[in-house]
């Protein structure tokens, strides 16, 4: 026994004697690897009197992307880049898949549904398919360039540099520096903007985000500003100088919402969400080459398509929605009619009309489908024959032409026009971005607070500019 305990002892200090061998031969790797690393840094980044100064990618690009003078015109200079290749790049594939689903699809549905009754094959051809059909053909190619775009400036080490930039700005109103980055990724899709400010860790700016986010304008509302913008402000230029025109006054709207995005984030860290701004140690680090197949992935496999599929599962009931209120009379009209004739007056009165207020009522599914909304919705309350499919069908024109025809037939103005581009920046989320809210946040109060707020804000706008307007023509 004795002879037991004395062979366990000696194991036992063989073990330790081991143990502090180990640690000691771990402890001088250890060192000796935190000195090279020492070595290295300073080596990179000090540079000694009599030396030259190193060049280093890192330092170099730092200096410029993160410059007080210049860091932001070229952050607004890379952003309004990606913005052109996303609208530039998914005309192409938005008017291929237009005309598959549309074109070529919709008529073959039609035929097979013509054994069902009329109203059957309607709604769910006019009005469901269609609806899925707009969303689909508008949504998908540019959340499809959009994303991959944004991450790859993500996985490149830039996003991290554009919270930098406007940290200081976002501090000041109360919010919180990484708010830049979902307001960015806003930029593509507001429902993806509002999962994004996970990465906010303070739960009051985290609301204030949220509540912010559809100041920056979506994909889906890009369509409506090219559009309204080329035929109404761009025509007022030469034929030379009308896309430029055209594109600034886009960019004009583009940095208004982040003017708003500013000043309400301001008024909400004072009212119903006062509280000191927190602090965040924000690490910049290494440029770095894009992961192409990873980037890939993510924004095609876990964003696009994610925020399509919820997309269209909402637009579906919007559709046929649409097409009921456009065929179910009243008396001698439908009820569409009657919504537009009861809103006209107050429309009129802040620069819009009743055309456009039912149609960004029944769009609340999918901004996407508001233009083909309000085209169907014109004809359907001018009673005008030839133009279009039929009441409840969604369609779209070939030409400006056209599209002026129609507008001038409505009753647009210059001032219709401004404020339509106001109120497609400044009104309610889609169904996709609110349901989105209530899942991040829990809470219907906030859901509610995110959609009529903007609201509000859109409507009080678009009186203002109407006042302003009119006794500037008055004045004329």
């Amino acid at each position: 026994m004795k002879k037991q305990a004395v062979q366990a002892e000696e194991i036992l200090n063989s073990a330790n004697k081991l143990r502090w061998q180990i640690g000691d031969q771990f402890h001088d790797s250890l060192m000796e690897s935190i000195y090279r690393d020492a070595e290295r840094i300073s080596q990179t980044v000090v540079n000694k009197k009599d030396e030259k100064p190193r060049f280093n990618w890192d330092r170099t690009l730092d200096r410029i992307l993160t410059s007080r003078v210049v860091g932001l015109p070229v952050m607004m200079l890379l952003l309004a880049l990606v913005f052109w290749i996303t609208i530039a790049g998914a005309n192409v594939p938005s008017g291929m898949i237009a005309s598959v689903l549309i074109d070529k699809v919709h008529p073959i549905l039609k035929d097979a549904a013509s054994v069902l009754p009329w109203w059957m094959s309607g709604l769910l051809v006019d009005g469901v398919y269609l609806a899925a059909a707009w969303v689909i053909s508008v949504m998908l190619p540019p959340m499809a360039i959009f994303f991959p775009m944004f991450t790859l400036l993500e996985d490149f080490g830039y996003l991290p540099r554009v919270a930098f930039n406007l940290d200081n700005l976002f501090r000041k109103s109360g919010a919180h520096g990484k708010q830049a980055l979902t307001m960015s990724m806003g930029y593509g899709c507001n429902a993806a903007g509002i999962v994004a400010t996970r990465i906010i860790d303070s739960p009051r700016e985290r609301l204030i985000a949220i509540i912010t986010n559809n100041f920056a304008l979506c994909n889906g509302r890009w369509p409506t500003q090219i559009l309204i913008a080329s035929l109404f402000i761009g025509s007022l230029a030469p034929p030379a100088l009308a896309g430029l025109v055209s594109a600034g006054a886009v960019m004009a709207v583009t940095l208004l919402g982040i003017l708003l995005t500013f000043a309400t984030s301001w008024a909400l860290s004072r009212t119903i969400l006062r509280g000191e701004a927190s602090t965040f140690s924000l690490e910049l680090p290494p440029y770095r080459p894009p992961r192409i197949l990873q980037t890939l992935y993510t924004s095609l496999i876990d964003r696009t398509i994610f925020v399509l599929w919820r997309a269209v599962v909402f637009a579906v009931p919007a559709g046929a929605v649409i097409w009921l209120i456009s065929n179910i009379k009243i008396g001698d009209l439908s009820i569409a009619a009657h919504i537009i004739n009861l809103f006209d007056p107050f429309g009129l009165f802040i620069g819009l009309n009743g055309v456009i207020l039912l149609a960004y009522i029944i769009a609340i599914p999918a901004n996407e489908i508001v233009i083909p909304t309000i085209l169907m919705l014109t004809v359907l309350s001018l009673h005008m024959a030839g133009v279009g499919e039929g009441a409840g069908v969604m369609f779209e024109l070939q030409n400006s032409d056209a599209y002026m025809r129609l507008f001038n037939a409505g009753g647009w103005t210059l001032l219709t026009a401004i404020n339509l581009m106001l109120f497609s920046l400044v009104h309610n989320p889609c169904s996709t971005t609110l349901y989105t809210i209530y899942k991040e946040t829990k809470s219907a109060k906030w859901t509610a607070i995110s959609a009529f707020l903007p609201i509000i804000m859109g409507l009080l706008l678009c009186f203002f500019v109407a006042q302003i307007w009119r006794l500037v023509q008055g004045m004329g």
